[in-house]
């Protein structure tokens, strides 16, 4: 994946003399208007797409580069080059890079295997597939999970008149919702293990939502389609892909590797190290360091030993992988200031949002982290939507794991499963969206599937808050 030249640009701070010596800068004196450029990337990820799309698919880099350049310019001129640059090289070494090569890995491993043949799209198959994409997706990413399986679900469903549905509640399940049981599922749960939460945390402590949810929209989805299978569909005359039993994989070897990728990320959690590399004031543990070097070992030898026929089966290509690495890079850069100001609690510029999720004792309201954490996280992007209030509830694992683990869990919950709200809450539904329509599947308009999610999850999402996160 070719490095975007802007990022070059930025990485020049790291030659400022002193740069080592950066200290910490205090967020309760920043004004809110350093928050601007973050708001402004992601107000672009959200708008431009519908309103400029050919604009937006060719330079979206360039539009990531000018928001990060805008905050980061101004901020070094007001606080100093060191400052600056000690901000942006742990924004890099800290979280990006290792969130970034988890995705590639993943990534590139799903594209390396094809699933061969084809069955008949009845509900209990769709069900099925809907099913075993919830228990991937925990494994191997909702990316992953769904770049498997979204091909095979639509080519069985191929000859049938309705199925934007199935992709719909693809989108709901695989995309989003199953993944919401380890680090490896979803962005936000790996952004949180890099902050220190145990890897099988959220396992333990959201698993009957998770069920509860996965279930229950399972069940939906199959009154629903054979609703539609029985009693409205019009099967085609002609199967474009005919029904066969023969099935089977193709790339076979890189389900090994994905069973590396899960080792290694296990690894840098349970592996205690004393060794520590202090790069510009950043302390790179040894257990991360090996992770992400055997990653992008897995990468490579994915590639090299995947079958060209494998990837074009797939119709594998870097596009989505570049398009989320330049996206995240400005995201990263632009969130500096805005978690320092909630950091600073409710002396800081952000003290509203602070009050609006804490109860008048003080104490966190899980209830609010819930439903604030999930309405950004449907319109902007889940990740930083979690850094977020995983900062304003503090930021310490280690708290947030034991005292305040309701608070955490509310955090987690509503940034994985409301990602399913909009095509934008997360980076798989847009992609699963254009697979369909690719295919020739007739999708719901961006407010048509606002429809289908608040009818369907919105009120789940309620009487999951009256259940688990009062």
């Amino acid at each position: 994946m070719r490095l975007s030249r802007w990022a070059g640009a930025c990485a020049a701070l790291m030659l400022w003399p002193g740069l080592a010596a950066a200290s910490e800068f205090n967020g309760a004196q920043l004004s809110p208007l350093w928050g601007a450029p973050f708001a402004g990337i992601l107000l672009c990820i959200a708008v431009m797409p519908l309103l400029a799309p050919h604009f937006w698919h060719h330079h979206f880099g360039k539009v990531a580069a000018a928001w990060a350049l805008a905050f980061l310019v101004p901020f070094a001129l007001v606080f100093g080059p060191a400052t600056a640059g000690g901000a942006f090289v742990h924004a890099l070494l800290a979280e990006y890079i290792p969130f970034v090569i988890l995705l590639t890995a993943l990534f590139t491993v799903a594209g390396g295997i094809y699933i061969r043949g084809n069955l008949h799209g009845s509900p209990g198959l769709n069900t099925s597939i809907l099913a075993i994409g919830a228990v991937l997706a925990s494994f191997m990413g909702t990316t992953g999970a769904s770049m498997l399986l979204i091909r095979p679900l639509i080519r069985a469903n191929d000859n049938r008149q309705h199925t934007a549905h199935v992709v719909v509640f693809f989108i709901f399940i695989v995309s989003n919702a199953g993944g919401s049981l380890t680090p490896l599922g979803d962005p936000p749960l790996f952004l949180g293990f890099l902050k220190g939460v145990d890897f099988f945390w959220t396992v333990g402590h959201i698993f009957p939502e998770t069920l509860f949810l996965v279930g229950t929209l399972l069940a939906i989805f199959y009154a629903l389609d054979s609703w539609y299978y029985h009693r409205r569909e019009e099967l085609s005359a002609m199967d474009p892909t005919p029904d066969s039993r023969n099935i089977g994989f193709d790339g076979m070897v890189n389900f090994a590797l994905l069973a590396v990728v899960v080792g290694l990320v296990l690894l840098s959690g349970f592996w205690k190290s004393a060794v520590v590399f202090d790069i510009f004031g950043t302390e790179v543990g040894l257990p991360g360091l090996v992770r992400d070097v055997g990653l992008i070992l897995v990468t490579l030898v994915s590639l090299k030993v995947t079958p060209d026929k494998v990837h074009e089966d797939n119709q594998f290509s870097w596009g989505p992988m570049a398009e989320v690495a330049k996206l995240f890079a400005g995201i990263f850069l632009t969130i500096i200031p805005v978690i320092a100001m909630l950091k600073a609690g409710v002396d800081g510029p952000f003290g509203a949002i602070v009050s609006a999720v804490t109860r008048a004792d003080g104490t966190p309201n899980p209830a609010m982290y819930f439903w604030a954490t999930g309405a950004l996280s449907s319109f902007l992007d889940n990740a930083p939507t979690y850094l977020v209030f995983f900062n304003t509830a503090g930021g310490d694992p280690k708290v947030l794991m034991t005292a305040l683990a309701p608070t955490l869990a509310a955090v987690s919950a509503g940034a994985v499963f409301m990602g399913a709200n909009t095509y934008i809450g997360n980076a798989p539904n847009l992609m699963v969206k254009a697979i369909a329509e690719d295919r020739g599947i007739k999708m719901p308009s961006f407010f048509g599937y606002m429809l289908w999610s608040c009818g369907i999850l919105v009120p789940l999402f309620v009487f999951m808050t009256f259940i688990w996160f009062r």
